[in-house]
């Protein structure tokens, strides 16, 4: 979950900002640049911890302000996870479809335009599809990042897969055996997401074809 969730918010995030990086979308395009810049020149850890600390503090001011009852106790520590790696894969993926959409040939857009598309529908079902092909690679490392990368949980307390092997070994001493299942784990993992990635890419080299309505 910690991995797969921020892995679609990321997506969804990195599209949109990708395409207000492509058209330089007014009062949006800067601010887009300086996201992407910020997350990709800091640490995850860093990303965090800064939402660990800085989300309850702004929840609890608007709640104070609003007159809400809540408050970020209330919280379950994985929402801070999940926002942290959210926002953190949407500026990876961001710069990956990006260069996905850039390498389609921008005259299969303007004849989708000849044959009556509108914009969002030669996107759709022109340069999209032919872009995700084009990002898949660098889509699967960021997965394979965010996976590894959900170790750093436990730096705030939420037990994962390597936090949980901590736990284990520490009740039982046996912290070279608990690492290895850890590490087999993550690496089965990998390999699932590998075979699922290479699926996927069967199917838009079909769809690509026309082998698929």
């Amino acid at each position: 979950m910690i991995s797969i969730v921020p892995l679609l918010f990321g997506f969804v995030i990195g599209t949109g900002i990708a395409l207000i990086r492509i058209y330089k979308v007014r009062g949006l395009h800067h601010l887009a640049s300086f996201y992407v810049s910020f997350i990709r020149g800091t640490p995850l850890l860093l990303h965090i911890m800064i939402i660990y600390f800085g989300l309850p503090l702004l929840f609890d001011t608007l709640a104070a302000s609003y007159g809400w009852s809540a408050r970020s106790s209330s919280i379950p520590l994985i929402t801070f996870v999940l926002v942290a790696f959210s926002v953190n894969s949407g500026a990876y993926m961001s710069e990956a479809i990006r260069s996905g959409i850039l390498s389609v040939d921008r005259g299969q857009l303007e004849a989708a335009y000849s044959v009556g598309m509108t914009r969002w529908q030669g996107m759709r079902r022109i340069v999209l599809p032919q872009a995700l092909m084009a990002s898949l690679p660098n889509l699967l490392h960021k997965f394979v990042g965010l996976l590894h990368g959900s170790s750093l949980a436990f730096t705030i307390s939420l037990e994962e897969l390597n936090g949980r092997a901590n736990i284990v070994a520490t009740s039982n001493l046996k912290f070279l055996e608990a690492f290895i299942a850890a590490a087999f784990i993550y690496w089965g993992l990998t390999l699932l997401a590998e075979g699922l990635t290479a699926l996927l890419e069967r199917r838009l080299n079909l769809y690509n074809r026309g082998g698929i309505a």
